[in-house]
């Protein structure tokens, strides 16, 4: 890895990271056109710098987490299923998930066509629930196991959890949000954990790599947020369904 290359990687995470098109997927197969070899530095890379994006979340909604206590319990039990989980498969996750297109253009493929049919039939009913505070524990838990799915690359955390807080009758930019906040401790955790057992195997240039790839993902986010909460005002998540088909068929033809 180089600069430009740490760049580009905190560009791709920057952009797909709330966006429900997996930016793990993403960071997966833009490292493969980049022909880096899925090293554990590279898929430690990839863990590490969505803390970046995670942190354009804090900047823009930390009054929510730091002085909202409802809001905060129901974001700590959404966490532990996929807590739980990714600590129980984390060994699978790394060496069989991480690094594999074939396991991420399945994922992406059939979610883009899970999210095209879901949105042509959902319909949001009047008493949808539109703070994050009266989401209730149970319904909290139910998305946290939503989220759990995420732990396969290219399924999307976002996706996952979105479509799960539509199902349990939330309103699209209360769940939008929640899915934001629940991001936080979530790869916080994530992050802290690879890099608990992977830092101390890294050279100071690939530490500095981390840095960079870090604050590019952070300040692109930061954009990437702003779109998705205008853009779901009037539109379905359809067309990151198609763009998600797209790409699986246009990487298959170009590259296969």
């Amino acid at each position: 890895m180089d600069l430009s290359t740490a760049i580009v990687m905190g560009i791709v995470e920057g952009f797909s990271e709330f966006l429900p098109i997996s930016s793990t997927g993403h960071l997966i197969l833009t490292s493969h056109l980049l022909g880096l070899k899925h090293s554990a530095f590279i898929k430690s890379f990839e863990i590490a710098i969505q803390a970046g994006a995670i942190l354009s979340v804090v900047a823009l909604y930390w009054r929510d987490l730091l002085v909202n206590p409802a809001v905060m319990k129901r974001i700590v039990l959404a966490l532990l299923p996929t807590g739980l989980i990714g600590l129980a498969f984390y060994k699978i996750i790394k060496s069989c998930f991480m690094g594999s297109t074939s396991v991420v253009l399945w994922a992406l493929a059939v979610g883009g066509v899970f999210l095209v049919v879901f949105e042509c039939l959902y319909k949001e009913k009047g008493d949808a629930i539109a703070r994050t505070e009266d989401i209730s524990y149970r319904q909290a838990l139910i998305i946290g196991f939503f989220q759990a799915l995420a732990v396969i690359p290219g399924v999307s955390r976002s996706a996952s959890t979105i479509i799960g807080g539509l199902v349990l009758g939330l309103k699209r930019t209360t769940i939008v949000e929640f899915s934001f906040l629940l991001a936080v401790p979530t790869m916080i955790l994530a992050t802290g954990y690879d890099l608990f057992k992977s830092a101390s195997r890294f050279s100071l240039d690939q530490l500095q790599f981390l840095a960079v790839g870090f604050v590019m993902s952070f300040i692109v986010a930061l954009l990437s947020i702003k779109f998705l909460l205008r853009f779901i005002q009037i539109h379905t998540f359809i067309s990151f369904g198609i763009y998600r088909i797209a790409l699986v068929f246009l990487w298959g033809f170009f590259l296969l």
